[in-house]
C-alpha cells in the first residue's frame, strides 16, 4: 500500500503538509469527522492518486480562522485525478480512468440529487443538507490536497475524460471543473447572463475571472470586474474584461463610467463575506458592502448570483451580528427592483459536462483567464501565503509530478 501525505490546517495562518492515512472503503475516526459518520461503509467509492488539487479561495477562509475548522483537518475540495482503486460495489468506474471530481460530494438518490440540486444532497451530512471534502461541518469527508483520496459514490460524482491523452494535454483547464469554473458559469447562469448582456462581477480573485470567462462564453455584451487587487484587475483585463477600482470609488461610477449609464443587466458576487468597503473605506471589513452594491447597480427586474461564500459562524466578525451570519442587508432596496437572488453551492454536476465539453474543444482557455499556476505539494504552505496576500494567480497543487508532462 502506498503512503500519503496532505496539508493540513494548523490553527490560524498555518499549514503543514503531513503524512496521512492512505484512504480506506471505511469513514475513520479524524479532526473534523462528524460522529455519525464514523464506520460508515464506502463500497461504492473510489480512491483517486491526485494529478491536480487547486488552493481555493475558501480553503483561504479556514486558514484565516474565520471558521470553526479543527486543526488537523486535512484540506482540499477541488481534486482532479486517476482512479487507483475501486470499491466492490463500483460498476462503471474502472481504475485508470482520468476524472473530475465535483467538489460536492452527493448520492445521487436522495431527492435533491434527483431534482440536479447535488450542493445539498440530503445524506452525506448528518448536520444539514451539503457536503465537501476537506471542509469545516461539511460531514468530515478528508480533504483531497494529498496524494490520495477517497470519493464515495464513484459512478454518480466521478466525470470521466474520453480521451486520457488528449485530457492530460489540457489538464490545468480541467481541473478548473471541480469548482471555479462550473461555480463561476452557476454565477452567472443565476443571474441572467446571455447574449448582448452587460454584467458587473465583483471579486477578481480565481471565482471571478471563471465567471468573467463564462460570461463571455454565454455571449455577454461587456463584462465589468471590480475589485481593490490591481494586479487581479490586470489579469482580468488580459482576457478583455473592463475593470473598476472600487478602492477608487462605487461600483455605479465606473459602470456610467464604461457604459454611460450606473446600471447593469446582471450582477455576480465572487466576494463573499470577508467583503471591504469601497473608496475610503476600502481598508476595512463591510461584509455586506458587495451584496448591497450589487442590489444598487443591477436594473430593476434582474437577478443577483451569488457564488461568493457567506457562513452562519464566522468568530473573527468584527460584529456580533456577523458572528451569527447576519449582515445589514438593504432587502428593502432589492424587493423594490424586484431582483432575483441565486445563493448556495454550486451543482456542479449540472454543469461540468458541458464544461469539459467547451475546454476540449477550445471554445474557453480558463486556466489562462484564471492564470493557473502549478506548484509541488511540498510548496502549498507557500501557495497559501501567496494567495492571502493577493497574487493573482491560482494555484494548482502537483502532488505526483504530472502536470510538468502536460502539453
Amino acid at each position: 500500500m502506498p503512503g500519503n501525505k496532505g496539508v493540513v490546517y494548523e490553527g490560524p495562518g498555518k499549514v503543514e503538509v503531513h503524512d496521512t492515512d492512505y484512504p480506506e472503503f471505511e469513514l475513520k475516526d479524524g479532526p473534523g469527522v462528524n460522529p455519525a459518520n464514523v464506520g460508515r461503509k464506502v463500497r461504492h467509492g473510489a480512491i483517486i492518486k491526485t494529478v491536480a488539487t487547486n488552493i481555493c479561495g475558501s480553503d483561504q477562509h479556514m486558514v484565516r480562522g474565520r471558521t470553526t475548522a479543527p486543526q488537523g483537518l486535512v484540506l482540499g475540495h477541488e481534486i482532479t485525478g486517476e482512479v487507483a482503486e475501486v470499491g466492490p460495489d463500483v460498476e462503471f468506474t474502472k481504475v485508470g480512468d482520468l476524472v473530475s471530481v465535483p467538489f460536492n460530494i452527493s448520492c445521487g438518490r436522495c431527492r435533491n440529487c434527483k431534482e440536479g440540486k447535488t450542493g445539498i444532497c440530503e445524506n452525506v451530512n448528518p448536520d444539514r443538507p451539503g457536503s465537501a471534502y476537506g471542509y469545516v461541518d461539511m460531514g468530515g469527508w478528508v480533504g483531497g490536497q494529498a496524494e490520495y483520496v477517497l470519493v464515495p459514490y464513484a459512478d454518480w460524482n466521478l466525470l470521466t475524460f474520453p480521451d486520457k491523452d488528449r485530457a492530460m494535454e489540457k489538464i490545468l483547464d480541467l481541473a478548473m471543473l471541480a469548482d471555479i469554473f462550473p461555480t463561476g458559469f452557476h454565477g452567472c447562469v443565476t443571474a441572467g447572463v446571455g447574449p448582448g448582456s452587460t454584467v458587473y462581477i465583483a471579486g477578481a480573485g480565481p471565482v471571478g475571472l471563471a465567471a468573467a470567462a463564462s460570461a463571455f462564453l454565454l455571449g455577454a455584451a461587456v463584462v465589468i470586474v471590480g475589485d481593490l487587487n490591481k494586479e487581479r484587475l490586470a489579469q482580468a483585463r488580459s482576457f478583455g474584461c473592463e475593470t473598476a477600482d472600487v478602492s477608487e470609488g462605487e461600483p455605479w461610477e465606473h459602470i456610467e463610467r464604461i457604459l454611460g449609464v450606473p446600471e447593469v443587466d446582471c450582477a455576480v458576487d465572487a466576494v463573499g463575506f470577508e467583503a471591504r468597503g469601497h473608496g475610503r473605506e476600502a481598508d476595512t471589513e463591510h461584509p455586506a458592502t458587495v451584496l448591497n452594491a450589487l442590489m444598487e447597480v443591477t436594473r430593476a427586474g434582474g437577478a443577483l448570483g451569488i457564488p461568493g461564500l457567506y457562513v452562519t459562524g464566522d468568530p473573527g466578525a468584527k460584529e456580533e451580528a456577523a458572528r451569527q451570519g447576519s449582515l445589514s442587508i438593504r432587502i428593502g432596496l432589492g424587493w423594490a427592483k424586484s431582483l432575483s437572488f441565486a445563493t448556495g453551492q454550486c451543482p456542479v454536476m449540472r454543469y461540468n459536462r458541458q464544461l469539459m465539453m467547451a475546454i476540449l474543444h477550445d471554445r474557453v482557455q480558463i486556466a489562462k483567464a484564471v492564470n493557473a499556476t502549478p506548484i509541488p505539494l511540498d510548496q502549498a504552505p507557500r501557495g497559501y501565503q501567496d494567495f492571502d496576500k493577493g497574487a493573482a494567480r491560482k494555484f494548482v497543487l502537483d502532488p505526483h509530478g504530472m502536470l510538468g508532462k502536460a502539453g
